[in-house]
């Protein structure tokens, strides 16, 4: 019983410190989804016009309807998601549109294509066009190591294919998930401070 008692204060204790530092997770969640969506959404305000294209044709995109407002809240919501996920203000409000987002990638341009990103045959999830791809990557590497200058062309990372499966996509949704029911957190977000001060008023 008694290293029970003492297991049990321990473990208060400890966790009464580490609840100081619950806003971390939140945080690294915050600044891996950055640059991701202001990357994401700064392509397609450059290229905005390229963008509703894709959006509405139904033969090379997406064949959405509307597409100027779909490319218009796409593109608004990864821009104003980047920005407001840095200062970690309205946080949960804009995970919503973001998760939505994601969502709607996911069934639109990557579900076809299976789970990976990156066509690995030998990895969990490899469908057919993943297993059909380890032929053709070798067929390139062979053309390559034949007609260029093959470790030059290697010096910056392997030759991969590009299956643009929903793997990454996911990945955010989840995150976005997560920070939806956790907030911008404790200590590290304008939504906390301002919690704060409204509780004291």
């Amino acid at each position: 019983m008694k290293l029970i008692t003492l297991y049990n204060h321990f473990h208060t204790t400890l966790f009464n410190y580490l609840k100081h530092l619950d806003g971390l997770a939140p945080l690294a969640l915050r600044l891996y989804l950055v640059p991701i969506f202001w990357m994401a959404g700064f392509h397609k305000y450059q290229s905005f016009a390229d963008t509703v294209e894709w959006f509405g044709n139904a033969d090379y995109g997406l064949g959405l309807p509307f597409p100027w407002l779909m490319a218009f809240l796409a593109t608004s919501a990864e821009l104003a998601g980047a920005v407001l996920l840095t200062l970690g203000l309205a946080t949960r409000w804009i995970s919503l549109p973001l998760i939505i987002t994601m969502i709607v990638a996911i069934v639109t341009v990557h579900l076809p294509n299976g789970w990976q990103a990156i066509a690995d045959p030998h990895a969990p999830f490899a469908n057919q066009q993943v297993i059909d791809s380890a032929e053709k990557l070798g067929k390139a590497r062979e053309l390559l190591q034949a007609h260029g200058n093959y470790d030059w062309l290697t010096s910056s990372g392997n030759f991969v294919v590009l299956n643009n499966g929903i793997e990454f996509a996911a990945t955010y949704l989840i995150m976005l998930i997560c920070l939806f029911f956790s907030g911008g957190g404790r200590y590290v977000s304008v939504d906390y401070w301002l919690a704060n001060y409204w509780q004291q008023k």
